[in-house]
């Protein structure tokens, strides 16, 4: 395998996943939502040391969405994914409803998203007149502790203007980025209620409906009946990071979503179980 090759094999394994999705929804009974979740954007010529299998080429995502867009996918936020397609409290918007919905993710609230990503989001969004929603799962005690001039975490006034421009879709990862199910009943509880308190406390001008930290992602996406029972106190759903596509006709559990790791490691160990995925999904879409 020549340079080049190794060079393109990230974003070719996960364009090769999209483009099975979308004959997937041709073929399949059960209604699937892919989750993508990604961790840090790294620019072309930055050195992958720190951080390396959790970061993604930024050249690589601006090729993935600008895909996305071109071939009619709706960005999901974690209200648009419980109103339409869990709780079903809302009916589909006709503007959406020939779109094939998807919903993009980062963990963690590294600095590379915001400096990385937001300029390529703005660039589609002026060439394409479509604006592209992600979600971050944000730690706000790490970015407290860290400050608005760290070096590798968002800041408020960060997440503050991405949320002001439309793209971003701001939701909790636990207050520091605990392991949520070796925590006692008091240490859990404030995990979860200060991430929640501190997160709208940074964007309360901007999010009159409250949006922002009504969603949780568990660090390292471990949960038991505990964390789901204490969860379920102050959000409405809990994702999991178990390399599942999320079967929304199915799922009984809100706190329970299915959502894909893409990362540099991930990506190079998983090329057959991508290139076979069709047959592994489809059969796990019986309820």
């Amino acid at each position: 395998m020549n340079s080049q090759t190794n060079k393109n094999f990230p974003f070719r394994l996960v364009l090769a996943f999209i483009i099975l999705f979308s004959t997937l929804n041709l073929i399949v009974t059960e209604p699937v939502i892919p989750i993508l979740g990604f961790h840090g954007i790294i620019a072309s010529k930055t050195p992958t040391s720190q951080f390396g299998e959790m970061n993604y080429p930024q050249q690589d995502i601006e090729k993935i969405l600008e895909y996305l867009i071109r071939n009619n996918y709706w960005f999901l936020t974690t209200q648009d994914l419980y109103n339409f397609f869990l709780k079903k409290s809302k009916k589909l918007p006709n503007e959406y409803s020939n779109q094939k919905p998807i919903m993009i993710s980062f963990d963690d609230g590294y600095k590379t998203v915001h400096t990385n990503l937001l300029p390529i989001l703005s660039k589609l969004e002026k060439k394409y007149g479509k604006k592209i929603k992600v979600v971050l799962f944000i730690n706000p005690g790490i970015m407290e502790r860290q400050g608005s001039t760290s070096s590798t975490h968002l800041g408020c006034h960060e997440l503050r203007e991405g949320l002001k421009k439309g793209f971003y879709d701001i939701q909790s990862h636990g207050l520091n980025h605990k392991d949520l199910t070796i925590l006692t009943r008091r240490e859990l509880v404030k995990e979860l209620q200060q991430a929640q308190i501190k997160l709208r406390r940074c964007t309360q001008d901007l999010d009159p409906q409250q949006q922002v930290a009504s969603h949780l992602a568990y660090p390292y996406g471990a949960y038991n009946k505990k964390v789901q029972y204490y969860a379920s106190k102050y959000y409405l759903s809990g994702y999991l990071y178990n390399n599942e596509v999320l079967n929304y006709g199915c799922l009984k559990n809100y706190y329970a979503i299915s959502r894909i790791p893409i990362n540099r490691q991930t990506l190079f160990q998983q090329t057959l179980e991508i290139t076979e995925g069709f047959y592994q999904i489809k059969s796990q879409q019986k309820c």
